[in-house]
């Protein structure tokens, strides 16, 4: 039995603990993959020509429509494995999500519509792929900063979860111009740089609000990370995700040297210690609000359909996930490499 009462040995305990880890692997497949690629395109509109642009575009064209994936597997399995904290969460961040989806779907028509526009209409599309990208972003962050807050509807909730969502647009930022800085070269990469310098401190800062915040709004939560000896064990995250920002401000400072010298070696380093910030971060917030899915409100025994309809709708995951994991490291594997200039 667990602490609240739940039997982990029959199918109503262990089939939401699945449910709950599968939701949680695909919100962070889909924070990291569509990271970047939203990033790129936060970018975009920093480019200086049209062919740098065509070279970001190019980038993420095989991967950025699949990343997507993730986020209808995640917002599914919340549907249909914990139908009343689907009610709960999504009637709470109605207008965020409404704002992110229109911003997808702008960013979707405007990357295939850009291809066919002429010339001097092309400059349009590039706003629109921007603009979606950066509403995206930010929409992604509100919606972040609520669930930190447990859903509050004051001011001071309003404030810190708007200032979360324009930290996660420089945090994007910095995943898009790090996956940049390896997939290009030249002026682009140097400019990659550059961006990935400007948006790594605002990055570190938001990371730093929601480490204050999330113990700040929940005894409970509190007590996981400042009681010993969890304090002592928990370390660890802290003090590896600082240590990431150091490698990234080194590697950021010591990278245009080299590739002035045609040296490419540690290009690789910016993104993987940002992915690895991701990781932590998300695994520090995992830890926090689990077995929450609303803070201190509803959990996921509470919240999960029936063990029936969960055992359904296991096999299908069972069949389903293996594929996406699948078809995505094939993208990555076939359109590894350097990118090069946009053609139709």
């Amino acid at each position: 039995m667990s602490e609240f009462g739940v039997d982990l040995t029959s199918p109503s305990g262990w089939l939401p603990l699945v449910f709950a880890l599968v939701m949680a692997l695909s919100m962070l497949a889909y924070v990291i993959l569509d990271g970047y690629d939203l990033g790129v395109g936060a970018l975009l509109d920093s480019a200086d020509t049209l062919d740098h642009k065509d070279t970001m575009i190019a980038s993420i064209g095989p991967f950025w429509d699949a990343n997507e994936t993730w986020l209808v597997l995640g917002v599914g399995v919340l549907l249909v494995g914990f139908p009343m904290a689907h009610g709960v969460i999504l009637g709470a961040l109605y207008l965020p999500v409404a704002l992110m989806l229109v911003a997808l779907s702008l960013r979707g028509v405007a990357f295939d519509f850009r291809v066919k526009a002429k010339a001097h209409h092309r400059p349009l599309w590039d706003k629109a792929f921007y603009i979606g990208s950066l509403l995206a972003s930010w929409s992604q962050g509100f919606m972040l900063g609520q669930l930190i807050l447990g859903f509050n509807h004051d001011t001071a909730a309003y404030v810190f979860s708007a200032l979360i969502g324009f930290c996660l647009v420089f945090a994007y930022r910095l995943l898009g111009a790090s996956w940049l800085i390896m997939k290009t070269e030249g002026l682009l990469q140097l400019n990659a740089v550059r961006w990935a310098k400007n948006s790594l401190w605002l990055t570190a800062a938001g990371v730093l609000a929601i480490s204050i915040a999330t113990p700040w709004v929940s005894q409970r939560i509190f007590d996981k990370w400042f009681s010993f000896p969890n304090l002592l064990m928990l370390l660890p995250i802290p003090a590896v995700t600082l240590a990431l920002f150091v490698v990234i401000g080194r590697s950021l400072s010591r990278l245009p040297t080299r590739f002035a010298q045609g040296n490419q070696y540690g290009a690789g380093v910016p993104f993987a210690s940002t992915v690895g910030v991701f990781l932590l971060s998300f695994y520090g917030l995992a830890y926090s609000l689990f077995p929450w899915l609303v803070i201190d409100k509803l959990n996921i025994w509470q919240a999960a359909s029936s063990p029936e309809a969960l055992l359904v709708i296991f096999y299908g995951v069972v069949v389903v996930l293996p594929v996406i994991i699948g078809y995505t490291v094939f993208a990555f594997r076939v359109f590894w490499g350097k990118s090069t200039h946009l053609s139709y």
